[in-house]
């Protein structure tokens, strides 16, 4: 028994042993080349800079850090903003959430690496600068060839206290959307804007955008990547068929009209099919689709991501041969 249950154990160890290979091995090919590729990034805390620089030493803050003092502006509208006791308690809340912002830091750094990976002559920034920025959704992250800005009041968690936004806005504050946005900046800088003013053009413009989170958040479920929850994003999954055949019915494809993009392509609390199911769709849809669309073609067509990113809608959508899952 003794020697049978020795056997045991050793089989035992020998299959651990090829599962813990195996699993270390599971990174693909670019993955690990990606790995390899030199990222130097530092970060700026100007949000504890600003709520912890004493009333006395604001002119030489100002001074240090000018960029972000417009001149327009006096020394006592950011004295008092820095005294305000909502905007002291907005701080704390976000050192609360981000005191360690080491863990984020490496996760930028990932993510710049595939960006270099991809795009090698693409200039990017060496330093990441947080800050707390009034809550404006509007510009969560902003990328240059030089600065990228983080407003960390704007990730504390869908249900924070201080969110007085609609729900499907709050859901994207989350920590798991830094990322997400942070390749949105990015594909701003790369991807041309659309000429084709079609619904068909500002569908696939997106949903390159979305293919850049594919290829740059390898391990992001594809809720986290659209800013969806995972119920909204299975409706589109089971209603792929369906959309795509609303499309083509009312031949809204090559439609120029601006309407089009408040249904399916804005941010929204649903699409507008004005159907009975609206309520039950998640807004931008639209720009779902169009993603489903691109993946096909990068499927069906052995192109570089660069080179996706220059190509028109009407061309990759000719080339995609996509068709909807039943």
């Amino acid at each position: 028994m003794g020697i049978k249950f020795l056997h045991l154990n050793r089989f035992i160890w020998v299959t651990f042993l090829g599962l813990l290979v195996v699993s270390c091995t599971k990174k693909s090919k670019i993955e690990q080349e990606v790995e390899q590729v030199p990222i130097a990034l530092s970060v700026e805390r100007f949000d504890k800079i600003f709520y912890e620089t004493p009333v006395s030493d604001f002119k030489k803050m100002r001074q240090k850090y000018a960029a972000f003092f417009p001149n327009q502006f006096p020394d006592s509208l950011f004295i008092s903003k820095m005294q305000d006791p909502l905007y002291r308690e907005l701080y704390t809340e976000v050192q609360k959430k981000y005191a360690d912002f080491g863990p984020v830091q490496t996760e930028i750094e990932e993510v710049f690496r595939f960006m270099k990976y991809y795009f090698p002559n693409k200039p990017l920034p060496q330093k990441v600068t947080t800050l707390i920025s009034e809550m404006d959704y509007q510009n969560k992250i902003i990328l240059t060839d030089t600065l990228m800005l983080i407003s960390l009041d704007l990730y504390l968690g869908k249900e924070h206290k201080f969110y007085e936004f609609p729900e499907y806005f709050r859901q994207t504050f989350e920590r798991s959307q830094i990322l997400p946005d942070i390749v949105t900046a990015f594909s701003e800088t790369v991807t041309p804007p659309p000429t084709d003013k079609s619904f068909l053009g500002q569908m696939i413009y997106f949903g390159k955008e979305l293919y850049l989170k594919d290829a740059m958040l390898p391990h992001y479920s594809d809720f986290n990547r659209i800013g969806y929850t995972q119920e909204q994003l299975e409706w589109c999954k089971e209603n792929e068929s369906e959309i795509w055949r609303y499309f083509i019915e009312e031949n809204i494809l090559y439609d120029t009209d601006s309407k089009l993009i408040q249904r399916f392509i804005a941010p929204a609390p649903f699409s507008k099919f004005y159907l009975e199911i609206d309520n039950e769709s998640p807004g931008r849809v639209g720009i779902w689709i169009g993603w489903q669309i691109v993946r096909s073609f990068m499927k069906n067509n052995e192109v570089s991501l660069p080179e996706l990113l220059q190509l028109d809608a009407k061309e990759i959508f000719t080339r995609s041969k996509y068709k909807p899952k039943k």
